[in-house]
Formats: C-alpha cells, structure tokens, sequence
C-alpha cells in the first residue's frame, strides 16, 4: 500500500507562502490539501480561486481541494479551472450526489467524496465504486487545532473491511489533528493520504525541517 502525505495548505504561513512551498517540495509532500470554506457549510472562510492559481503556478505539487461548502456545484467549475488532481465535496450537503461527482469528472479531475465525524458510512456506500477517494474527517471541518475524534477508528476500520472485499478501492484520507500519535492508532486501518496541518507540520517551536518532520511520519506509518 502506497502511502502520501497533503500538507494542508492552510496552516502555511499565508505571508511567506512561496518560500513554504519550497520547504514542502523539498519535503517531498505528495499533495497540497486546499480548503474551500464560504462561510455556510463552516463557520469560516477560505481558499479564493485567484489565490489558489498562483499557488499552482508556484508549484509542480498536485492540488486536492476540498469543498467545505453548502453548494459544492456552484464551486466546481470555479476551481476546475485551476486543473487539482483531486475535488472532494461533502456527502452531508447533496441531493444529488451522482451529479456531483458527474460534474468533476467531466473536468477531468478525479472526484473525492467526504464525510464529517458523525456521518454514518452508509451515507457514501452507494458512491465507493464511483469516486476516486474517501476524505474522512477525524474533526468537524473548519478550524485547525481540534482534537481527534476517536470514534472515527472504528469507522476508518469498517471502511477497510469493505474495500477489501471490494474489486475497485478508492483511496482513503483523513484529515484532523493528523500526527505521529494519532496515526499510531490507526496502525490496523492505515490511510493512504494523510493531511497534515499545525500539530505535524507547521508552526512548530523545535528547529526540524518539514523534509525532517515528514521522516518522523514516515517511521510511525512503517511500523
């Protein structure tokens, strides 16, 4: 199992995010999580489109953006043109799911479906076959610096089950206070893409480049 680590592009330092991306290139970060939050969805607000293109001109990093929003419709051919090799929208908010991921295929970019701590699996099972990845959050989206929902193990565990009796699996990711403890708990249902964000990653005090603190990941996933 190939695993990759998204470094949440929203825990950078928003006033020197070029020299960031240099740091998490080095790093060899495999994905920049983009949130997209309008306010509705989430109590806050983030990526602008215009914002994002010239991080993606920055960078040859691939871009997975995340819709935390009320309308994942209205926001896909808004930041469809920026080419992310991954959108991901929330089960919780769609009537129409099939629609949705029908409207990010046809940008050619690999749809991913999401679901909040408290949302049942049965919520995406009818959807598994027809996304590219399962975004799990192990928080309430919105705000960084939360604590890990643990009930999320069970599902992650639950979810494994079924892919592997599965003929086509899609990846899983989780994102929320993902560090080397926490993914110490998931030793016996590991992710494939982990988002790390300020508890694994940024702002941190010691002296540890991002490639050093990516190591320290790595060691705990290798276990």
């Amino acid at each position: 199992m190939a695993t990759h680590i998204a470094a949440s592009i929203m825990c950078a330092d928003q006033l020197h995010i070029a020299d960031e991306l240099e740091r998490l290139e080095a790093a060899g970060i495999d994905l920049l999580h983009c949130d997209v939050m309008d306010g509705k969805y989430v109590n806050n607000l983030a990526i602008g489109p215009e914002w994002l293109m010239a991080v993606k001109k920055a960078t040859n990093i691939s871009l997975d953006v995340h819709l935390a929003t009320i309308d994942p419709l209205k926001y896909i051919d808004m930041f469809a043109k920026i080419k992310p090799e991954y959108i991901s929208f929330h089960v919780e908010v769609c009537e129409d799911i099939s629609a949705v991921i029908q409207k990010i295929r046809s940008h050619h970019i690999k749809p991913a479906i999401a679901l909040n701590p408290e949302t049942p699996l049965e919520a995406i099972s009818p959807y598994i076959n027809d996304v590219e990845m399962v975004l799990m959050m192990t928080v309430n989206p919105g705000f960084a610096g939360q604590s890990f929902q643990q009930s999320v193990l069970e599902k992650l565990r639950t979810l494994r089950a079924i892919l592997a009796d599965n003929a086509y699996a899609p990846l899983i990711e989780v994102d929320g206070n993902i560090n080397a403890t926490t993914i110490g708990q998931m030793s016996d249902c590991l992710p494939d893409v982990f988002v790390l964000g300020t508890s694994a990653l940024f702002h941190k005090k010691d002296s540890k480049t991002y490639a050093e603190r990516c190591v320290q990941i790595w060691s705990e996933v290798k276990r």
